[in-house]
């Protein structure tokens, strides 16, 4: 494909994906994923590949370590609204996946199917969790021009603040990066969604980049105790009742994670 055939087609995957559903959705360059925020950070933090929502590796990585596949050059990340009015989007129902994940994998699915029926561009989709071969979404999607990192450490847009959920697929193309931008609107907002936060995971600065070695730190400044924030997805499981579920023939443990420093940004209201 020449440079103007592959503008061409990045531009008509840019509107399938919206025809699918997404939201928001953008490229980034596979290159500059491998030195951004949290490709960087993840594999030098205490207590990486672990605590809610990570998974034992089969892909000999070291903890926090992201596979590429061997053909990617960019990167296609989707999102879609999590509306305020939708909660159990975000659910887990027993063990099934939460339905706002469903509902990315089938976009990406179908993207998958289409492009290479399109165009002479090789897919891959990226599984979610790291450790299985997945990639850092919200660093991905500040690259992709969705938005920025906030100071609750969560992506925010500029249309749905930080309600938004994402996914990610590889192409074995380079294609124009779509971001990222100058969008900063925790300059102004006086920390709403750190104040809000019930473990005070926010309460003190746990990295620093003379310790680090990159000023790109979790939440920017370094003040995200992430073992913290573990506490209250615990309890959140802990606290889990069995309710009726649609679908569910019988009632199912249903698994409601925290989400007061989304809900609180200001952003996207």
């Amino acid at each position: 494909m020449n440079q103007s055939d592959i503008i061409a087609a990045s531009s008509a995957i840019l509107r399938k994906a919206k025809n699918l559903g997404a939201h928001l959705s953008g490229f980034a360059a596979v290159d500059d994923l491998r030195t951004a925020g949290a490709f960087t950070f993840a594999p030098k933090m205490p207590g990486a590949g672990q605590g809610v929502g990570t998974r034992e590796s089969d892909m000999e990585l070291n903890p926090g370590e992201v596979n590429w596949p061997d053909h990617a050059r960019s990167i296609l990340v989707i999102a879609v609204e999590h509306p305020r009015e939708k909660p159990e989007m975000d659910w887990w129902f027993g063990r099934i996946s939460p339905p706002g994940n469903k509902i990315l994998v089938n976009i990406v699915n179908e993207l998958c199917e289409w492009i290479p029926n399109t165009f002479e561009i090789k897919p891959f989709h990226f599984p979610y969790h790291v450790e299985k071969g997945g990639i850092y979404l919200k660093d991905a999607a500040a690259m992709a021009g969705l938005g920025c990192i906030g100071r609750n450490n969560m992506l925010v847009t500029p249309e749905f603040g930080p309600r938004v959920r994402l996914r990610a697929m590889a192409l074995d193309i380079a294609v124009p990066s779509t971001g990222p931008t100058g969008f900063n609107p925790c300059s102004q907002c006086g920390d709403i969604c750190r104040n809000a936060c019930p473990q005070n995971a926010f309460g003190k600065t746990m990295y620093t980049a003379r310790k680090y070695g990159q000023t790109v730190l979790p939440a920017r400044d370094g003040t995200y105790a992430r073992p913290t924030c573990n506490q209250q997805m615990e309890k959140n499981i802990a606290l889990a009742k069995e309710e009726s579920g649609q679908g569910f023939d019988k009632p199912v443990k249903i698994i409601k994670y925290c989400r007061v420093c989304e809900q609180s940004c200001p952003v996207g209201k």
